[in-house]
């Protein structure tokens, strides 16, 4: 795992430092992944009085899937203590739940962003860009600690636009290392293929060479990627759900994060970036 993210733990969901808010604040539709219908601001039923799920350990066999591949990137915990200094919704006034239900979701936008832009500090060949990366952290990180009525005022498309100008360039410094094998030295020697926003539901890529390919945006659901080289491929809002993985080389991919990895099925044989961590129901499922 990339030591600045290995090091930040603050960008990884603590259920325990968090007043269960995405079981209160987000909407659920019934669907495959979600086993009945939930308005934003109410609480799911299986949520108990401690803040904690009442069927975690049983959501796939009950229909909450959804529920197991989502992840805050750690903006419950910073809502719950430090917007909200420790302060329960539960027991607070009814304006204090809204607001809390209100920031959250801004919260966990700019908690992504803080994790793609740690990560892209993480990349040698992302190194002529790293003075801006910095300083784009710091405002970020700056924004997730202002007031709940300055975060629920706050323009974050605006903010994700500009910080995105920053994570293409880095893309395109990674993927053309990649696909040079030099290092990071491989600038203008060609970056692999670009399926930015493609529509591959279903898409048979067993054994692809998706090496340093860009699939930003990619909707990748049920694809086979089974045995696919996605060495140094752009993974940045790629939808894996339910794509299959199963021995597929994603070493050095980067903006791949664990809600998509959660999503998509794989095997023991799958190789996946530091960054993530290798889902239990994988092996569950093998």
């Amino acid at each position: 795992m990339p030591d600045q993210i290995a090091g930040l733990p603050e960008l990884r969901g603590d259920c325990a430092r968090c007043f269960g808010l995405c079981c209160v604040a987000l909407p659920f539709a019934r669907s495959a992944d979600f086993a009945l219908d939930k308005p934003a601001g109410k609480p799911c039923p299986n949520l108990r009085g401690d803040h904690r799920c009442g069927v975690h350990a049983e959501l796939r066999t009950k229909g909450f899937t959804g529920c197991t591949v989502y992840d805050c990137f750690g903006a419950g915990q910073k809502v719950s203590q430090v917007t909200f200094g420790g302060q329960d919704w539960r027991t607070g006034p009814q304006d204090r739940a809204r607001r809390m239900f209100d920031v959250f979701p801004v919260v966990r936008q700019l908690h992504e962003l803080l994790w793609y832009l740690t990560e892209a500090l993480g990349l040698p060949a992302a190194r002529p860009v790293h003075p801006d990366l910095r300083r784009a952290l710091e405002e970020t990180e700056r924004l997730t600690r202002q007031t709940p009525e300055e975060l629920a005022a706050l323009d974050v498309a605006a903010h994700r636009q500009e910080v995105n100008v920053l994570l293409l360039r880095v893309s395109e410094l990674a993927r053309a290392a990649a696909v040079a094998g030099t290092g990071g030295k491989g600038k203008g020697r060609g970056k692999g293929k670009d399926h930015r926003g493609a529509d591959l539901v279903g898409a048979r890529l067993k054994g692809a060479d998706l090496r340093g390919a860009s699939l930003r945006g990619a909707c990748l659901i049920a694809a086979d990627l089974t045995g696919a080289d996605l060495r140094g491929a752009d993974m940045i809002g790629a939808d894996l759900r339910d794509a299959d993985l199963t021995d597929a080389d994603l070493t050095g991919a980067f903006f791949l994060t664990q809600p998509q990895v959660n999503a998509a099925r794989g095997s023991a044989g799958t190789k996946l970036p530091g960054s993530v961590g290798r889902p239990v129901h994988w092996a569950a499922a093998g």
